[in-house]
């Protein structure tokens, strides 16, 4: 029998390389004042023992949204149509995943006040870290996660600028003081009050009263509002305009 060519073998390597995906989650929410990622540590190789995002494979006849909606309620017990879901990028570096050619698409996830995680069958336990102190940190997590996480945190500070995201990080209702906290703490920045709140009740369809007023631990009642049918800010909440004050 003649030996394969280099052609030959060469096919039988395409025929046996198998390419996988999975999705994996930023899942953000605030938690004392902080804005918080979702991280489990994972049970299994590779990277055992190393903080990873959640997530998992795509399974037969599953679409991609339909399983991050999945790996969203096996890892918080949230369905999917109470947060912001969306999709965040497509990461394909051939040697990302060690198992072999795996591509992941990652979505991002964001609710106010989201429970204590649950840990999914590959991890042994999760848990709600600060993104400062991770992102502070370079390769502390498993896979090209690191660089996933750093983009889903610029992709939520960039929304806030010229959408209403930052609504969906208050509750159902909320003051114009708890969205200014919203936009502080995903910014690390300080605003100023007063002309943030003119930018954020001049802004057609982004609040809209309630007629309630809520009582604060110090200081008058404050008007409260809910989210309103608005998705698009115009003109932009620029981050250095609101920060010093300039109109």
């Amino acid at each position: 029998m003649a030996a394969a060519g280099p052609d030959t073998t060469h096919r039988a390597n395409r025929r046996r390389a198998t390419l996988q995906v999975t999705v994996d989650l930023v899942i953000m929410t605030i938690r004392d004042d902080a804005l918080h990622v979702l991280l489990v540590e994972r049970g299994n190789t590779p990277h055992q023992g190393r903080l990873a995002l959640p997530g998992g494979f795509l399974r037969d006849r599953e679409s991609l949204p339909d399983a991050a909606r999945r790996e969203l309620m096996e890892e918080t017990s949230l369905d999917a149509g109470r947060l912001h879901l969306e999709q965040l990028g497509t990461y394909s570096e051939p040697d990302r995943d060690p198992r072999g050619r795996v591509v992941t698409v990652a979505y991002l996830a964001i609710a106010p006040s989201l429970p204590a995680p649950v840990a999914g069958t590959d991890a042994r336990h999760a848990r709600w870290e600060p993104v400062d102190l991770v992102t502070a940190t370079p390769a502390q997590l498993a896979f090209d996660h690191d660089e996933i996480l750093r983009a889903g945190l610029e992709r939520v500070r960039g929304k806030l600028e010229y959408t209403t995201l930052a609504t969906a990080l208050c509750g159902e209702t909320f003051t114009v003081g708890e969205l200014r906290r919203v936009y502080e703490t995903v910014w690390a920045t300080t605003l100023d009050p007063r002309n943030f709140n003119r930018k954020v009740t001049g802004t057609e369809g982004f609040v809209v009263p309630t007629g309630q007023k809520r009582q604060p631990a110090t200081g008058r009642p404050a008007a409260v509002y809910r989210r309103g049918p608005a998705t698009v800010l115009y003109p932009p909440m620029l981050r250095t305009r609101i920060t010093t004050g300039s109109d």
